[in-house]
């Protein structure tokens, strides 16, 4: 510094760029970069990173960890049998300690570009959903069941459907119900990695073909949590609580599923006339801005069914999900049929079709199991 200062002092005093240069000994370079600096201020040191022996082998290291991803959590890999592997597969000379050093800096550079949580301001017309569980009287009878919601964190106003499973089939009949209730379609839903529409495997997203076909026909965007991240959805989580807590307590008496849900969209909407949690305004009026974000209704509503073919045992029954028998026309014993399924109506159509109720109850369509089965049915001989 004492010949920084020499040479700025020389140049106020007049001093030619050559002069000064001779005056201290430095080349006319080293005196112009010195008048130029503006900035002398401390800087932080900056540790200056050495080769590591192991830095060859990063790729194939990382891709060990990528494939620990996809593997149960007691067959992954520990430093010590990425070290064996090293000496064995590439004979890498190196100490155990190096490796598992190199090996918990790799993971922390990996979680801190990686693990990144969703923005919590939400826009209007984008939608969380996710699942609860509650007990409900059906028939009569004490039964656990599945409570579908969808919320619209903007204004906190959420939707709720009772069904009788988590697969896609009842998501998207429960996502059709809700859109033409509040007549419309959101821009964007953000679903749980645990739902059954699909998830998030690593960087990828694998979707069912139905919800595909589904996502496809109303034009909305979808995306999924990260796994064990649930404050990425926070409004939807507080919102299951909120339902459950106050319209299925004490449990409530369904009689008939699809009249309840019906009514249970009224009593959600009803729900939110009261101020939002923070806006100050009230949830109802806050929901308009929310509608009219809403993309609209296509022309023809989706028939969230899948088609699979099962073989009709010697009475004419069918299995479904593995423990569900459905009786069908007993001339149709041992032929293969079409089977439509769905979430809530029971059909059999061998030349025209016959509706029954939605719970199954006709004699020509009996559950054995449950009187709401997992999956409704149609058949096509």
């Amino acid at each position: 510094m004492p010949a920084i200062n020499s040479i700025r002092q020389l140049r106020r005093d007049g001093l030619s760029i050559t002069d000064i240069a001779s005056a201290t000994g430095v080349s006319r370079d080293t005196v112009y970069k010195y008048l130029k600096k503006d900035d002398f201020s401390p800087q932080l040191p900056a540790k200056q990173r050495r080769a590591s022996k192991l830095d060859p082998y990063r790729p194939l290291i990382e891709s060990w960890l990528d494939e620990d991803r996809s593997n149960w959590k007691k067959q992954r890999h520990t430093s010590r049998r990425i070290c064996q592997r090293l000496t064995e597969e590439c004979g890498v000379a190196v100490s155990e300690s190096a490796v598992n050093r190199y090996v918990k800096k790799l993971k922390e550079a990996r979680k801190s570009k990686e693990d990144a949580y969703l923005d919590l301001d939400w826009a209007p017309g984008e939608a969380q959903a996710d699942f609860g569980e509650a007990d409900f009287y059906l028939l009569g009878t004490r039964t656990r069941m599945r409570y579908f919601v969808v919320t619209f964190p903007y204004s906190n106003v959420g939707f709720a459907q009772v069904l009788p499973s988590e697969n896609s089939e009842c998501v998207c009949e429960g996502l059709k119900k809700i859109f033409e209730y509040i007549g419309g379609v959101p821009a964007r839903i953000l679903f749980d990695n645990a739902t059954g529409v699909g998830r998030r495997v690593c960087k990828e997203v694998r979707t069912t073909d139905l919800f595909g076909a589904f996502a496809a026909h109303y034009d909305f965007a979808y995306s999924f949590c990260n796994p064990a991240s649930g404050n990425e959805k926070g409004n939807v989580e507080n919102k299951v609580g909120f339902i459950g807590r106050n319209l299925f307590t004490p449990l409530a008496q369904v009689h008939n599923i699809d009249i309840f849900n019906k009514h249970l969209l009224d009593k959600c909407l009803r729900l939110s006339d009261k101020p939002h949690w923070i806006k100050g305004e009230r949830e109802s009026q806050l929901f308009v801005e929310d509608s009219f974000a809403l993309s609209g209704l296509p022309a023809k509503p989706f028939d969230p069914v899948r088609y699979v073919s099962v073989r009709a045992n010697k009475q004419g029954k069918i299995c479904l999900c593995g423990h569900h028998y459905y009786s069908s026309d007993p001339s149709l014993a041992g032929k293969t049929l079409i089977v439509a399924r769905g979430r809530s109506a029971c059909r059999y159509i061998p030349t025209t079709a016959r509706s029954y109720a939605s719970t199954g109850a006709h004699t020509g369509m009996r559950p054995r199991t449950r009187p709401i089965p997992q999956a409704s049915c149609r058949f096509f001989a």
